[in-house]
């Protein structure tokens, strides 16, 4: 009779740490919440020492590239850019 193998432990690669916010650490937890408002995303961490952590969270579109093509003959030729990287943030 022979013995099985014991499977080999997967070792599972665990996410590094983000960023982390000092005078946070500790504090007791006494409700969360998010809401959008005015095409923003808050998301509030409210402490029972009365204290708020907030993230305000806003998207924006980018216009990577613009451009005008000939197809004719089947490859792609770059005729004209007409615009590149165009961040539509507002100021």
């Amino acid at each position: 009779m022979k013995k099985k193998k014991a499977p080999e432990k997967t070792t599972r690669d665990l996410p590094k740490p983000g960023k982390q916010y000092p005078g946070v650490r500790g504090k007791i937890v006494d409700w969360a919440e998010h809401v959008f408002e005015e095409g923003m995303l808050y998301v509030r961490v409210r402490f029972m020492d009365k204290t708020e952590l907030c993230w305000s969270l806003q998207t924006a579109h980018i216009l990577r590239e613009c451009d005008l093509s000939d197809w004719k003959t089947g490859d792609c030729k770059q005729l004209k850019l007409y615009a590149e990287n165009e961040i539509g943030w507002p100021e």
